[in-house]
């Protein structure tokens, strides 16, 4: 099962940021997303990837910290030569500044473990408390997905997992260049199946489930589109590459203040009903619906996301 913390974080928009550039490492130290995550993999060239590690770990340090309140740090995936070097010389150098690392292209649960076991002997090695740093998990690929429900059960330390639609459609034979777009000539949503599969699994352990990229960062209303399907589903967040994806991304996941509101009425509605001095009612009418413990459900939900988005206290990012 999932750690405290992996609930307790809050992930509508998670920033990805190039460990290789000074200069989007600057840029994502302001920005009003949820989380961040530092980046060894896709977008770090080969020839950059050893000495990102030591950019990574500098920024991590600087004392002008991120807005963002987690940040986190992606490894190359265990079939690259860099897996353990990222692992030992980041959180050796800064394990105090990382909320979790995140490994992509996982495709079975003793990646995870592999991870788990050495991430506890780095932690122990520099003194820092072992467990507190968790584990993203990207699902990018067939084989992934067909043993995502052990790889969601494989440590403690998990938090979520992380739908990565460009492998994936790759690994699949998907038509389309565009990463996280709807392939052209399907007339249905074609990623529905897969993010069903990883929401399911998550939720069965525990965990968050956070939908990929869209690459095309100029197109507002795509992006909007794809993070509306998701969050529809149930999805937590989704991640983001453009400054100008935060705004749509924080709404996309943030529940209607509308049905905030009506949450609110319902858990108070209920809460009095089912009380001995409300008469001990199982099921009541509540906005002219038919509420019952599976609509509770429903609304608490809706609260616990409203309120970590400070929709109670009027904040909403």
């Amino acid at each position: 099962m999932a750690t405290p913390t992996s609930t307790a974080r809050v992930r509508r928009t998670v920033l990805a940021v190039p460990g290789s550039s000074d200069r989007f490492i600057a840029k994502a130290r302001g920005l009003g997303v949820d989380a961040l995550f530092l980046d060894l993999e896709d977008a770090v060239a080969p020839a950059v990837k050893a000495e990102s590690r030591g950019r990574i770990v500098d920024a991590l340090n600087d004392t002008a910290g991120f807005a963002a309140p987690t940040v986190t740090v992606r490894v190359n995936d265990w079939t690259t030569p860099w897996t353990y070097a990222d692992v030992i010389e980041v959180v050796s150098g800064a394990g105090d500044h990382i909320d979790a690392l995140v490994l992509p292209k996982c495709t079975d649960a003793a990646q995870v473990k592999a991870l788990d076991l050495l991430l506890t002997q780095v932690e122990q090695a520099a003194g820092l408390p072992v467990g507190r740093i968790g584990l993203e998990v990207q699902i990018e690929d067939a084989l992934g997905l067909l043993h995502v429900d052990a790889i969601a059960a494989a440590s403690p330390r998990l938090e979520t997992l992380v739908f990565g639609p460009g492998d994936f459609m790759a690994s699949l034979g998907m038509g389309g260049l565009n990463v996280g777009a709807q392939p052209a000539g399907y007339p249905a949503d074609a990623f529905h199946y897969v993010l069903m599969r990883i929401l399911v699994a998550a939720r069965a352990h525990g965990l968050q489930a956070i939908d990929g990229p869209f690459v095309a960062i100029r197109d507002a209303d795509g992006f909007r589109q794809a993070a509306a399907r998701s969050a529809a589903l149930g999805y937590d967040g989704k991640w983001v590459l453009h400054p100008g994806q935060v705004a749509d991304g924080n709404a996309a996941y943030t529940p209607d203040q509308a049905d905030f509101e009506r949450a609110e009425r319902i858990m108070a509605a209920y809460a009095q009903a089912t009380s001995v001095g409300g008469g001990a009612r199982g099921a009541i009418v509540v906005d002219d619906e038919m509420v019952d413990e599976a609509g509770v459900k429903l609304a608490a939900a809706i609260l616990a996301r409203g309120r970590a988005a400070r929709l109670a206290e009027g904040k909403d990012a």
